[in-house]
């Protein structure tokens, strides 16, 4: 009960204030902390010289200090606030709004739909550079627009989602390791040579925890569409989570990616380009419009916000039933 209340208050304040430029100019945010950690390890234990077998070993057991690292900050400073009553308590909302990022996703989207508007692809690129790893000058107007709506709606699941809900479940102590897994998975959860062995246990292990948030947030998106587009943009948001997700080579970016599609009726993720090399994937919602602008992620940022009313919703409903 008291952590559904704590993270509806977080959720809000979240929405309104965001991340303060100010605050974390003066002070590193717990996020580039974590980075820290995550990177002192990779360069400690992550040794060319060893053979896959001793990298998987030894990724295994550094993602696995890491996590009990965090989750005992976590039980610690729960258990520091916990002894400060009604401060104690304030204290809390503002931790666990830190580790949302709903202004801030936001902010960064509609940077692209501005920059489109008022500098064109030039602006489009520069802005969409900032969000996502893809190359800027492969993209023309529909590949940004496209790029930042696929990124709102995966960042909505593992940036607001996924930590809500294990804020919800474990307190401090699952908010703080999900967020060291999250960002152990950005670092070294990647399928390139340094990293193929040392970080998988720190890529399956995402997975794992953001399996339930990535369905939750396609349904939350089906809702949000049905509450702006009607009924029948919500089955078809729905519908295509259920039919399209598979074909995502993430196994949980693609149920909000393919929601967001059939929201908007536009075909997202497809072949795209990193570091100069053309990747091949399947496109979500393949029958929908190609052709997308700036419009369209003013759409998908109506979706997102009606979407974040609806988690916030379910915390009320949450707190009710604990209560």
């Amino acid at each position: 009960m008291d952590h559904a209340a704590v993270l509806l208050i977080a959720l809000i304040a979240d929405r309104i204030i965001g991340d303060p430029d100010w605050l974390w100019r003066r002070i590193s945010h717990p996020v580039v902390v974590f980075g820290h950690a995550i990177g002192w390890a990779d360069r400690r234990f992550n040794r060319s010289s060893d053979p896959g077998s001793a990298r998987r070993r030894k990724g295994l057991l550094s993602i696995a200090g890491l996590l009990l690292a965090a989750a005992v900050c976590g039980w610690a400073l729960g258990r520091l606030l916990d002894s400060l009553g009604v401060a104690g308590t304030m204290l809390e909302v503002l931790v666990v709004a830190v580790f949302l990022a709903q202004k801030s996703l936001a902010d960064h989207v509609a940077a692209v739909a501005d920059g489109l508007r008022e500098n064109g692809l030039t602006g489009g690129r520069k802005a969409v550079s900032m969000i996502v790893g893809r190359d800027p000058e492969a993209l023309d107007q529909a590949g940004i627009s496209r790029a930042a709506i696929e990124s709102l709606a995966e960042n909505f699941s593992d940036g607001i989602v996924a930590p809500a809900l294990w804020y919800l479940v474990l307190g401090l102590p699952g908010l703080l390791a999900y967020k060291m897994l999250n960002t152990a998975d950005s670092m070294i959860g990647h399928l390139n040579e340094r990293h193929r062995d040392f970080g998988r246990a720190a890529a399956k292990l995402d997975d794992v925890a953001n399996w339930p948030a990535a369905r939750l947030a396609a349904l939350l998106i089906a809702a949000a569409a049905g509450l702006i587009k009607g009924r029948p943009a919500m089955r078809r948001a729905a519908g295509l989570a259920l039919t399209d997700s598979g074909l995502h080579r993430s196994p949980n970016a693609g149920w909000p990616e393919a929601a967001m599609a059939g929201a908007l009726g536009l075909a997202l993720a497809g072949p795209r380009q990193y570091g100069g090399e053309l990747v091949m994937e399947a496109s979500l919602n393949g029958s929908g419009r190609k052709q997308a602008g700036a419009g369209d992620i003013v759409d998908a940022l109506m979706i997102f916000r009606r979407a974040c009313d609806c988690l916030a919703l379910t915390t009320v409903l949450a707190f009710l039933v604990a209560f």
